[in-house]
């Protein structure tokens, strides 16, 4: 188990995107960026008190393994651009470890 994928995440919350690469997905699965999306507005920011109050979009972009609604065989990857990028009302929490963070 977990040898046929490899998901490589790269980006920060506060930086210009977030991303995602997934190596060994086969060619001819059938997937579409809506497909994608709808699983990423569930997750969405700003939906309950418990979760961030920036308002961020999460509007995916998918840039290559995925084309007219397959999957090519090609590493997919994929972007969510940052628009809502101030962290300054995290200033007074700098050095405060906060749960579910690495930083």
């Amino acid at each position: 188990m977990g040898h046929t994928f490899r998901i490589t995440s790269f980006g920060e919350s506060h930086g210009r995107c977030v991303g995602v690469v997934v190596d060994g997905c086969p060619a001819g699965l059938a997937i579409t960026p809506a497909q994608i999306q709808r699983e990423l507005d569930r997750r969405r920011p700003g939906q309950s008190d418990v979760t961030t109050r920036r308002r961020e979009e999460d509007r995916v972009e998918v840039l290559s393994g995925v084309f007219n609604g397959f999957t090519t065989g090609a590493p997919i990857c994929m972007l969510v651009w940052n628009r809502d990028r101030d962290s300054s009302g995290y200033d007074e929490r700098r050095w405060t470890p906060r749960p579910g963070h690495a930083d």
